[in-house]
């Protein structure tokens, strides 16, 4: 049970999580053209709508009217954040079989529009299911050259504040500084994570102000600790110290990080500068270099930040200045905005007062990340690096999807978005020893992380541990079927002794979290050239196989530790054999589900072990 304490930080969120800050501009979007050769195609349970892409867009909203006339309303998959999507195709769930649908698509600059001039529309009817299961066949290139596989995992991973590394409390009789230091290595040692960006290094439990200066003695133990994990942090440059608030009443979470602006900016930013500074002398200027410097947490949003778009750009000029004023080669970026808000306010600002841009950092959560590339080249920074320093499958703490199978298929589909065009995107966050809005009620409370208190894998940790194991080189992969590229997809890949090809299906649509038996595919997978006498295997994924939320039925709320490590057995990931008669393999996909598919040079090395990050 919540106590009154997580209630009303949960209530205080609620409220004000939806309340946007200032979304008035002094400057004009573009206005795009609409999509063209778009085209809807029914399939059993789904209509997939496709398009050319449009230069400049950001993202596109999906709209959809039923029968011949009437109006076109934007397609909702129910994830409680942006509708808008990154690239076509798109998998329509929501739909209702035997219905006839128009389709349009609206190209968007950037997130916070939801309208525009809307392409052509096209027809479609979700087929009703008739008892057979339709196919998909997914062929594989595997004696292509290949190109380098991108990770958009690998740089960079979610956790509760750091300071929660010192933290000796006990959370279902789990102590949270040890297993909270234990599952971020984790991500390093098994999933090869490289970097850690968590808010509030100046809380106030880090006491970084004190009445004859600055002490950062607290920050020291808490970057020594991660570093000595192999990990680096990501500087978010927040929360607001109490000695430094305009207005120290104006928080947010049930730890009351200040979220006011400084009474001084001169002071934030000597508090900056003196950071940057001890950073550099205790850990050498080399190795700060590598690390990042993100100003502030979702100022567009009224629950992170009590100020002025205006009084947020000044914080990011003096955060940037402070910064560079250490070394100019020191990376500083933002705006860190929720679902993608504010990345053109800052590009323009920036552009126009001269302060540096090394990274645009922004959030979004229940789709694949929108493509902010093109406002980088409109605004002059197209080196800038794009970093996603949140990400997830909901925005929602306390919801049951995020222990579920559908939100570990839902990971696999947006880094396979991201790849190639995102440097970086960060799950958030590692561990369910997570306190925002009060700490977990329970071992499985719906909680954001990776692993739970106790350190077991939930379905989306066993999808980093999936996308571990492909290879460096991507091989070319095609896709035929009723929903091919749309509801299933695949990620081809081989090193020296191995080709590893992940498939999976989903749809976004969120109230068929639990399945859709409709949506189950029958997969032939095709290796034309592979050798035969490579052994096969299969790692699933599925409600079922993997899925912690079905092995815990029937638990406590807080397990034994007996307990726990029969359940972490029973909802582990497991390979089985393959057979590969003529180079190919017959597999059922559910959906949601996922499968690994790996084929091994028996004379060349030993089967890969789930769980172990491969470093081919």
């Amino acid at each position: 049970m919540q106590n009154d304490a997580q209630r009303s930080a949960q209530t205080d969120w609620d409220e004000r999580i939806a309340l946007r800050s200032d979304e008035e501009r002094e400057f004009a979007f573009p206005d795009l053209d609409p999509p063209k050769e778009v085209s809807a195609v029914g399939g059993v349970g789904q209509v997939t709508i496709d398009w050319s892409p449009v230069d400049g867009a950001a993202g596109y909203l999906i709209l959809r009217g039923a029968g011949e006339h009437g109006p076109l309303e934007p397609v909702d998959h129910h994830s409680r954040d942006i509708l808008s999507i990154p690239a076509p195709p798109y998998v329509d769930t929501t739909c209702t079989p035997g219905t006839p649908y128009r389709y349009a698509v609206v190209s968007v600059p950037e997130v916070t529009a939801t309208n525009g001039r809307a392409s052509a529309m096209a027809g479609a009817v979700p087929l009703v299911a008739d008892g057979t299961v339709p196919a998909v066949e997914v062929t594989v290139d595997v004696v292509a050259e290949g190109t380098e596989l991108a990770k958009p995992w690998v740089p960079m991973v979610g956790s509760e504040r750091l300071s929660q590394l010192l933290c000796t409390d006990r959370t279902g009789g789990h102590e949270i500084g040890v297993e909270l230091e234990d599952a971020l290595r984790r991500m390093h040692d098994e999933i090869g994570v490289r970097t850690v960006r968590a808010h509030a290094i100046f809380h106030d439990d880090t006491h970084v102000v004190t009445e004859s200066g600055y002490d950062f003695s607290v920050v020291d133990t808490i970057y020594d600790k991660l570093l000595a994990i192999g990990l680096r942090p990501v500087v978010e440059l927040g929360f607001m110290p109490r000695e430094l608030a305009s207005d120290p009443s104006k928080k947010v979470f049930e730890y009351g990080a200040i979220i006011s602006p400084p009474a001084s900016y001169q002071a934030w930013h000597d508090l900056v500068r003196a950071l940057v500074q001890h950073l550099v002398d205790r850990y050498g200027l080399d190795e700060v270099l590598t690390w990042d410097f993100e100003v502030w947490n979702e100022a567009n949003l009224e629950v992170f930040w009590s100020g002025t778009k205006a009084e947020w750009m000044q914080l990011y000029d003096v955060s940037a200045a402070a910064v560079k004023s250490v070394d100019p080669r020191l990376a500083v970026g933002g705006p860190s905005s929720a679902a993608a808000g504010w990345v053109d306010d800052l590009l323009v600002h920036a552009a126009a007062n001269g302060s540096p841009v090394d990274f645009v950092s922004t959030h979004t959560y229940g789709s694949p990340p929108l493509d902010v590339r093109a406002s980088l080249e409109r605004h002059g920074f197209g080196d800038a690096r794009v970093l996603w320093t949140e990400w997830g499958v909901t925005p929602t703490h306390f919801n049951p999807i995020n222990d579920s199978v559908f939100s570990g298929v839902f990971l696999l589909r947006g880094m396979k978005s991201a790849a190639g065009r995102i440097d970086a995107l960060s799950y958030w966050v590692a561990s369910d020893h997570f306190e925002e809005l009060g700490r977990p009620p329970r071992l499985l409370h719906g909680g954001f992380g990776l692993q739970t208190v106790g350190g077991l894998a939930k379905p989306r940790y066993h999808a980093m541990t999936l996308l571990s194991r492909l290879g460096p080189v991507e091989l070319p992969v095609t896709l035929d079927g009723d929903g091919a590229d749309s509801l299933v997809e695949a990620w081809a890949s081989r090193d020296r002794d191995r080709i590893a090809v992940l498939l999976w299906n989903l749809t976004l649509d969120q109230t068929k979290a639990d399945g859709a038996s409709e949506l189950t595919r029958n997969i032939r997978l095709q290796l034309p050239g592979v050798d035969p006498a490579w052994e096969a295997t299969a790692t699933t994924l599925a409600i079922g196989s993997g899925d912690i939320a079905a092995a815990a039925e029937g638990l406590p709320d807080w397990p034994t530790d007996e307990e726990l490590a029969d359940l972490a057995e029973r909802s582990k990931l497991v390979s089985t054999p393959l057979e590969l008669p003529d180079g190919a393999v017959e597999l059922s996909l559910p959906m949601p589900s996922a499968v690994l598919v790996e084929l091994q040079n028996p004379l060349l090395a030993p089967p890969h072990r789930p769980g172990q990050a491969r470093r081919d």
